[in-house]
């Protein structure tokens, strides 16, 4: 089932208790830079730093009663990990998570901080999804995926719901894509409230698995990632790759070194702490200057989480 532009709505009633309205913040040096008028909406000031909170409490409060007992169970390399041990806890219910090995320390120690209990697994999404299977038939827990859900994919809407509502003329919607879950809720809401708006997505060019399905018509699962963007080495899932084709206009590959340099000028000059996966769309303006010249776009900045001991830059120099 794919979610509708009324389950977005529903999704913003339903989480406003709980998760923040996040700025849009704007910068002169960086309009100047880029060569269009930047609005950047600022996820990583969003509850456990990042946007999965918006789908993750959508979809844990969505449940009836009996089901939300049996405990909350994901697979998660930080961030989607993070935000359902949150959503569980305020629910008041039990949640496991699936961490592939490698996941950085600062997502760790959120996803425990939580109250979650951590399962780790090999650095796959293959192994990922099995850990995960093996756990919920085992335990009978309610599966949250980090994409592949309607009411998550929803609940990522509301980031373009809220950008549109305080911004209604942007040309241009920019986010990362991984899995695809908030680039096919925020394309879903973009076309609805604004059908003429481009929306594009940004995806490293070591895990350009998304650019890859959507030419080849079909999910392609078993690409390799390599990238510093940990949060974007899912691969898309048949809902997200559905809507992506029905809403997105184009995928951006972008390189890593683009993406960090990114990262620190949003850090040098709007103070803002932004990990890869949250930098990349910014990245992408600045990698297609000619493109977005003079226009109006809107830029999300999806999470915050990174190891500030172990900045990318420094293992660039």
């Amino acid at each position: 089932m794919l979610p509708a532009f009324a389950d977005v709505l529903a999704a913003a009633a339903r989480i406003a208790p709980h998760a923040k309205r996040t700025p849009v913040l704007r910068s002169r040096s960086l309009d100047e830079l880029a060569g269009c008028e930047l609005h950047f909406k600022c996820e990583n000031l969003q509850r456990v730093g990042a946007f999965k909170f918006r789908g993750a409490c959508n979809a844990i409060f969505a449940l009836d009663a009996a089901t939300a007992a049996r405990g909350i169970l994901t697979q998660s390399s930080g961030n989607h990990g993070a935000a359902v041990a949150l959503a569980s806890r305020l629910r008041g219910v039990p949640a496991t998570v699936v961490v592939p090995e490698g996941a950085p320390a600062v997502k760790l120690a959120g996803i425990a901080g939580y109250g979650a209990r951590i399962v780790r697994c090999a650095p796959t999404m293959a192994a990922r999804e099995a850990a995960a299977e093996a756990l919920r038939a085992e335990s009978g827990a309610h599966l949250v995926h980090p994409f592949d859900d309607a009411d998550v994919i929803a609940g990522q809407g509301t980031v373009a719901l809220e950008l549109l509502r305080s911004e209604p003329a942007l040309d241009a919607l920019l986010a990362p894509v991984g899995g695809g879950g908030l680039l096919s809720g925020c394309s879903l809401a973009a076309k609805t409230l604004r059908p003429q708006i481009e929306v594009i997505g940004a995806e490293p060019a070591g895990a350009a698995d998304a650019i890859a399905s959507l030419r080849e018509g079909h999910c392609i699962t078993d690409m390799t990632a390599r990238t510093v963007c940990d949060g974007l080495r899912g691969h898309l899932a048949p809902r997200t790759l559905a809507l992506l084709q029905r809403h997105v206009d184009e995928l951006l590959a972008i390189d890593d070194a683009a993406t960090v340099a990114a990262m620190r000028l949003l850090f040098e000059r709007l103070k803002l702490v932004v990990e890869p996966s949250g930098a990349i769309a910014f990245a992408a303006v600045l990698q297609h200057r000619e493109r977005f010249a003079g226009r109006r776009v809107g830029i999300v900045l999806s999470g915050g989480n990174v190891d500030l001991d172990a900045l990318p830059w420094q293992a660039m120099a």
